[in-house]
């Protein structure tokens, strides 16, 4: 057995220790001391034994000599062997240094079949930090990218493909305060209007921002440039789509999640600007039990929130968030909060006076209209050729708002200072 399955093993065995400790403990009874204190000791060492498979799958990556894989591995491919290239790959160099006219009848058909969902502007191989580093042969043969998360809103929206970017409509009615009535006999019924209401659903064209590339880039460099190109300019719109679909004003762009919620609770922070376990049944409560009763229903927070729940214990000195056992096994029990799914959303802020930290609800209320898929365009223009460069572009149109009349979805407000 190696390293990471043994570590991958006390992992679970630790879990399940830890499981078995807290459920000794049921609602109502206080946790001994002792106790508390062993589960605190399972609980940390959980953290460090994730934090040493981490660093064992790290080393797995280098060891390969493969670039670090970021979110949904648009990267993965970014280091080019020269005598292991797909027919794709090559096609796409082709069509990276030539265009359309370097490209067999058999190539074009792979490139129009081709869609994969951000380097530097003007890039260089004479100046290290712009792409020069890429070409020296001295090199790993890896490519090491910053990281830093981001998405969330596609894991858990519901994302409608569309053909045409009309302007969508959603007519929405509020019934819940209306009821019937006794009538006597022969007697007449009372009248009730109901209300219509319309939400609309709109799209916007997002560019990724233009690359020019040198042509000695294209030719020299041993990365495998015409991937990264084509992973980054996707990877620069998902960055900007997210943020908006999180936390935009609806004027101009899309309608935020976090804008367009309805408030469920609003709290005073405290000396350490945390969050208290009251707050979270409260603001799991303001939603409906017809949205909490569905699917999917589930909290929204960045990472530096969930970091601060995890440290809130009940009144038996029991903390209200277990991480589960069998990480990364299938069917493994998940990580939940109260019992409920937790989506990471990194565009939404920490706790702080004037914020809206956390949400709960049907997040599948909050509908992504896609029209156009993202595309990559290529352009030869005198404005770069004339600088021995060629240019690199991404656009894609979509849209979002969320589609609720009920309050299916509530937001946790922080009282400004």
């Amino acid at each position: 057995m190696n390293k990471l399955a043994q570590l991958r093993e006390h992992r679970h065995h630790t879990s399940r220790q830890a499981n078995a400790l807290n459920d000794r403990f049921p609602a109502g009874t206080r946790m001994p001391a002792s106790e508390s204190e062993q589960l605190d000791t399972l609980l940390a060492e959980i953290e460090a034994i994730d934090q040493d498979i981490a660093r064992e799958n790290r080393l797995l990556q280098l060891a390969a000599d493969q670039p670090a894989a970021q979110q949904h591995s648009l990267l993965h491919a970014a280091t080019r062997d020269p005598a292991h290239q797909s027919e794709e790959s090559l096609a796409l160099r082709s069509y990276l240094r030539g265009g359309l006219r370097a490209l067999g009848e058999a190539d074009r058909q792979r490139m129009a079949a081709r869609q994969s969902p951000e380097l530097r502007n003007a890039l260089s191989t004479e100046n290290a930090p712009e792409g020069g580093y890429t070409v020296a042969t001295e090199y790993v043969r890896a490519l090491e990218v910053a990281m830093k998360s981001f998405g969330g809103m596609r894991e858990v929206a519901t994302v409608l493909p569309m053909a045409s970017g009309a302007q969508m409509n959603f007519p929405t009615t509020d019934p819940t305060l209306e009821m019937g009535e006794i009538v006597g006999q022969n007697q007449l019924t009372s009248e009730s209007d109901t209300r219509f209401g319309n939400l609309t659903l709109e799209v916007f064209k997002y560019s990724s921002k233009s690359i020019p590339v040198p042509f000695e880039l294209l030719q020299d460099s041993f990365i495998d440039i015409e991937t990264y190109l084509n992973g980054l300019l996707a990877m620069r719109i998902g960055r900007i789509t997210n943020l908006h679909f999180t936390l935009g004003s609806g004027k101009g762009e899309p309608h935020g999640i976090v804008t367009a919620a309805a408030l469920g609770k609003s709290v005073a922070l405290s000396k350490n600007n945390s969050i208290a376990y009251d707050d979270l049944v409260d603001l799991e409560h303001s939603v409906d039990p017809a949205y909490r009763r569905q699917a999917g229903a589930g909290f929204m927070m960045a990472d530096a929130t969930l970091k601060q729940l995890r440290k809130i214990k009940d009144g038996q000195g029991r903390p209200i968030f277990v991480p589960g056992y069998e990480s990364g096994s299938p069917g493994g029990a998940p990580d939940t909060l109260l019992g409920r799914p937790f989506t990471l959303n990194q565009d939404m802020a920490e706790a702080a006076p004037g914020t809206r930290p956390l949400l709960f609800g049907l997040m599948s209320k909050y509908m992504i209209r896609d029209v156009m898929d993202f595309t990559l365009f290529r352009f030869t223009d005198s404005a770069y050729t004339l600088r021995g460069q060629v240019g690199f572009v991404g656009f894609m149109r979509c849209g979002g708002n969320l589609i609720d009349a009920g309050g299916a979805v509530k937001c946790l407000d922080m009282a400004a200072s």
